[in-house]
């Protein structure tokens, strides 16, 4: 167990990191499922800026790889284009 103050912080404020990076992981990989799921395109073009949002700014946060990012939008938006 940790004995410094500042590692038992340090440990409080992962524990609040790591849940709120779960949250935001979990809701972008549900609107992307959602996203694949469409039929309409109409309906997946008004969609798509809001998952792209999602994307960028956990890659922002370097919760995801820019790469992972940068991959994941470019086939979503050849998935909506191809509708």
């Amino acid at each position: 167990m940790a004995q410094h103050k500042s590692s038992k912080k340090r440990i409080r404020q992962d524990i609040k990191i790591r849940l709120r990076n779960r949250y935001y992981k979990k809701s972008a990989r549900t609107s992307i499922a959602k996203l694949r799921l469409m039929t309409e395109k109409k309906d997946a073009e008004t969609f798509l800026p809001k998952v792209i949002s999602l994307v960028d700014r956990l890659a922002k946060k370097n919760t995801w790889h820019k790469n992972k990012a940068s991959n994941l939008k470019s086939k979503l938006t050849k998935f909506v284009n191809s509708l």
